[in-house]
């Protein structure tokens, strides 16, 4: 395997945040919220946390020829990641999330996909690089036969894939079969294993129908609980510090960035999953995506 580098493939999104005390039911209004203005989408976030925390990313996304797109790639050269292969797309616009953060930091989020949606196989045969990535890192804002283009290259290439199954969807038997790493959160789990994850027995019980279908190496991640491994040789829980959360948006893409650079460091997977988690714990100390991402001296 080639060197050290990861090749983030997914969303970029401009997140629009309203922190408001209580989340509002349907057809109600509440007022004394802040309003924030972010970079986000799962494929960017998570390509930042990698780059902060040490990684050496290229980042493959669409984005729309607007301001929102122009502003995106700006901040992806900030952070000292690749965007040759982040494509322009003139005729829909950049991916947009609205997301409402309660006071316990919790926080409900709508997507508007905009060119994400448009990041095809098509593109991905533009990307000579692919074979030379040590770690593919991919979540569910793009089309899914781009992700299965992308795996079918990297079997044939004998690559790592890391998939976070996020946001929840059913993916097909063909995608996990051979799959190096996936880290759903609970609910990601009982809906790809149908088994209800709240504790460390039903997480095994969730990991062994992933291992079976074919998946190397499971981690489930657990929020406060920290997040829980199992491969077919081992299996332990790594627990979160206590922290006080303002805002979890994030927390699952810092912990896959950072999952993605431990990989490539070829940390043990005790100590990867221990440094996954406590860039996620800190991130949710923070309020929104990319702007919660720690850098790696955060952590030490």
């Amino acid at each position: 395997m080639k060197g050290n580098k990861i090749i983030v493939i997914g969303s970029s999104n401009t997140d629009m945040v309203v922190k408001s005390p209580v989340l509002p039911k349907p057809g109600e209004t509440i007022l004394g919220g802040t309003f924030l203005m972010n970079a986000g989408g799962k494929g960017a976030n998570q390509a930042v946390a990698a780059a902060r925390l040490g990684g050496d990313v290229t980042l493959i996304a669409k984005v729309g020829n607007d301001i929102f797109g122009k502003k995106s790639v700006e901040g992806f050269k900030q952070e000292n990641i690749k965007t040759e292969f982040v494509f322009i797309d003139k005729n829909t616009p950049s991916g947009a999330a609205l997301i409402m953060v309660n006071e316990e930091g919790e926080n409900c989020i709508v997507v508007a996909p905009g060119a994400n949606a448009q990041l095809l196989p098509a593109d991905i045969e533009q990307v000579k690089d692919i074979s030379e990535a040590a770690i593919i890192l991919m979540q569910l804002e793009i089309p899914i036969e781009t992700i299965a283009a992308v795996i079918t290259i990297a079997k044939t290439n004998k690559q790592r894939v890391i998939i976070n199954p996020a946001p929840a969807q059913q993916l097909p038997d063909e995608l996990l079969n051979g799959l190096f790493l996936i880290t759903p959160n609970e609910t990601e789990a009982k809906l790809l294993t149908g088994v209800h994850v709240d504790d460390e027995v039903t997480a095994s019980q969730a990991a062994e129908v992933f291992l079976n279908k074919g998946v190397q190496n499971v981690i489930i991640t657990l929020g406060r609980q920290g997040a829980y491994f199992q491969n077919k040789e081992v299996q332990f829980k790594t627990v979160a510090p206590v922290v006080k959360a303002m805002d979890t948006t994030a927390a699952g893409d810092t912990f896959s960035g950072a999952i993605a650079v431990a990989v490539t460091e070829n940390m043990e997977w005790k100590q990867a999953i221990a440094f996954a988690v406590k860039a996620a714990s800190i991130s949710v100390t923070r309020m929104g995506a990319q702007s919660s991402v720690p850098y790696r001296h955060d952590l030490e």
